[in-house]
């Protein structure tokens, strides 16, 4: 039986459905692309206007800070395993194994899992999440990381049983995703549409994702927005002091994207 129950959105039908249980919303226009090595190199190279190379050095930084905020929530190095799905370059995977973690990746993009294996010395696997079955790695994870990859997973029951099943009671979620609630869509939904991604199945958001996790066991510990662009919101929020507008933003998680950490609770 699915997590999920959704229904038309009240206000944009033509756009979302919405989950009744959680709030989470099912974009429609969504379709299928191939994750080869074109699409992440282009995707990258686009949205940054630098290479996914050119960036290690501020990819690395990020890693570094968010192996920071895992230990300050209480998943430290040591004989902790952690698992990376769409571990990419392995630039995240290799800061945790220097942190004393025990690593492991999962890929879809053949120079990326290359690159991994043969210049980090990784464990990364070239296989998609959901050809791994959830009882495979039960409860093998002290640590499972996505970041940027679930909004793109159709089968949003298949991601969430592994995610739930693949990490230890007392073990930790991270995941960074675009967020619903955020200047763009609360704001100026009209420009949402016109640049949402078309292979987003899901738009997430601190609310949708609370719930969500508390029906799967987790507790939220930690979120922040990844960004803040104030000037996108519309609304009155838009004309705050930009120290106002963050202070706001980081005490609710209000942004074009978010991260968040979760603890699985214990049986």
């Amino acid at each position: 039986m699915s997590l999920f129950q959704f229904f038309p959105h009240k206000e944009f039908p033509e756009f979302y459905e919405e989950c009744q249980l959680t709030g989470v919303l099912r974009y429609l226009p969504a379709k299928h692309r191939e994750y080869g090595d074109s699409y992440f190199m282009e995707e990258y190279k686009s949205q940054y206007k630098k290479s996914y190379y050119e960036d290690e050095p501020n990819l690395r930084a990020m890693a570094k800070r968010r192996l920071s905020v895992l230990e300050r929530v209480g998943a430290k190095g040591g004989n902790s395993s952690l698992l990376e799905i769409g571990s990419a370059a392995g630039f995240f995977l290799d800061e945790a194994r220097k942190a004393g973690h025990s690593t492991k990746g999962l890929e879809l993009s053949p120079k990326e899992v290359e690159y991994s294996k043969t210049r980090l010395g990784l464990d990364v696997e070239r296989a998609s999440v959901l050809s791994i079955a959830k009882e495979d790695w039960k409860e093998s994870f002290d640590v499972v990381s996505a970041f940027f990859v679930i909004e793109h997973i159709e089968d949003i029951d298949g991601i969430w049983e592994r995610i739930q099943s693949w990490t230890k009671p007392g073990g930790f979620l991270y995941l960074a995703v675009p967020s619903s609630f955020g200047p763009s869509f609360q704001t100026s939904p009209k420009d949402w549409f016109s640049t949402h991604p078309s292979d987003h199945f899901f738009d997430y958001s601190v609310h949708s994702l609370k719930k969500l996790l508390s029906i799967l066991g987790f507790e939220v510990n930690y979120v922040r927005p990844m960004s803040y662009h104030s000037y996108r919101d519309l609304g009155p929020r838009g004309k705050l002091p930009e120290w106002l507008y963050r202070l706001y933003a980081n005490q609710f998680a209000y942004g074009d994207t978010i991260e968040l950490t979760a603890r699985k609770l214990k049986h």
